[in-house]
């Protein structure tokens, strides 16, 4: 049975790395490359886990168990991967550089140990084999307590950890759905580690126990298969046209906190008032999603006046010390200062020193990123501290600017 599920598995990674090649050629990003990485370091190393192709290296080569340490190379490499891309996705750029930096070196210094420990086993008159069955041996346990500690237990704690986190707040639909599903799949592979340390503590407390190639062979097909899938989701996601009407409505009802409140303030920019109808956005999704993402614009048009300068220091400093990424500080930034300008609007307060014009943020990726890029502010804004905490510090003095009218007067 492990035969045939190794095979699934190898067979997908090199599908999805040809995929990922292609599409890397096509249009060329660090993420891609990061991603082409790892699928790369998963395909070879299941693919020599195969018993058929592990056997025939280890005859062809000479060396018992070759084929175990290139396999375990290849799961390392891909954890590792996983997880310095996705510390680059949730934390600033130094920080993530920093604990990725860390995490390298951790993983490199293990698996020389891991070697170590191999050919330490080469000197054994009776050969072993780096699997639980022979865990009693003290340099089997070594071996295979780091690999799983490291390679399985702490890196997908993480990794799930951080796809699950970033996954909430990321406005790209399909990059959210391919973290929850990457996620899950380090869940498993949690899941494998813990199976196989139960089995090594099994052995060592003189049990037979049976079934561990069987069971740690589903385990790893499932893990698998669905991390590929996940890593690799927001590539091939959007080209689902029977998906796109979903994700429209979704994102038209995640834009609705921001877009509520700003309707409120300024009822105007409402031209269409039937799309408050679940069933009319329903019916034209398309239609219903163009009208709020153009009328929170010209809401935050509208709001210019009341957008004081102070508040960008404000907000990127609480965002700083929450320790956002980029983007994220960049949308606390924005969500800050439409709820500050919400509430002058209401008080009739204009900003002592406007924003300037030039400085309302334009996303890349066209109509598709902007409805991205709203959706986030609209999520930072219906629930990040950063934006209560602006807002906070941001009291009013006792003597009240000009309003609005005033000022264009």
């Amino acid at each position: 049975m492990d035969t045939v599920l190794y095979a699934v598995c190898a067979a997908v990674g090199w599908i999805a790395l040809g995929y990922m090649v292609r599409l890397q050629r096509r249009h060329p990003s660090q993420a891609r490359r990061a991603i082409c990485f790892g699928l790369g370091a998963f395909a070879a190393g299941i693919t020599v886990a195969i018993p058929p192709v592990a056997t025939a290296i280890d005859e062809v080569s000479g060396l018992p168990n070759l084929a175990k340490v290139m396999a375990h190379a290849g799961a390392l490499a891909i954890s590792a991967n996983a997880e310095i891309m996705l510390l680059h996705f949730a934390l600033p750029p130094a920080t993530a550089t920093a604990r990725a930096r860390r995490w390298i070196w951790v993983t490199a210094c293990a698996f020389l140990v891991m070697v170590g420990l191999f050919a330490y086993t080469l000197t054994y008159d009776e050969p072993v084999l780096l699997t639980v069955e022979y865990a009693t041996d003290p340099v089997v346990t070594a071996y295979l307590l780091i690999f799983l500690m490291l390679g399985f237990f702490a890196y997908c704690f993480d990794i799930t950890r951080l796809c699950w986190s970033f996954a909430k707040i990321c406005g790209r639909p399909w990059l959210r759905r391919g973290l929850r599903i990457t996620a899950v799949g380090a869940a498993f592979a949690l899941l494998y580690s813990t199976n196989k340390i139960g089995y090594l503590v099994a052995y060592w407390a003189g049990y037979q126990p049976v079934g561990e190639r069987q069971i740690a062979a589903v385990l790893v097909t499932i893990g698998a298969l669905l991390i590929t899938i996940g890593l690799t989701m927001p590539a091939w996601g959007p080209t689902l046209k029977i998906t796109r009407r979903w994700e429209d409505y979704h994102s038209y009802r995640r834009l609705e906190p921001l877009w509520r409140d700003l309707i409120a303030a300024l009822p105007e920019l409402e031209l269409d008032p039937t799309l408050r109808r679940r069933r009319a956005a329903v019916r034209d999704t398309d239609y219903a999603l163009t009208r709020r993402v153009a009328e929170i614009r010209d809401g935050r048009l509208a709001l210019r006046p009341y957008m004081d300068i102070s508040v960008t220091a404000l907000a990127a400093q609480f965002a700083e010390r929450a320790g956002l990424t980029a983007e994220e500080r960049q949308a606390s930034v924005e969500a800050a200062h439409l709820a500050c300008a919400l509430r002058r609007h209401g008080a009739g307060l204009v900003a002592a020193v406007p924003q300037p014009a030039d400085e309302l943020h334009r996303p890349d990726g066209g109509y598709a990123g902007e409805v991205a890029w709203l959706t986030l502010v609209t999520e930072v804004y219906a629930r990040s501290p950063v934006v209560a905490q602006t807002i906070a510090a941001t009291r009013e003095p006792a003597t009240p600017h000009p309003t609005a009218g005033d000022a264009r007067r």
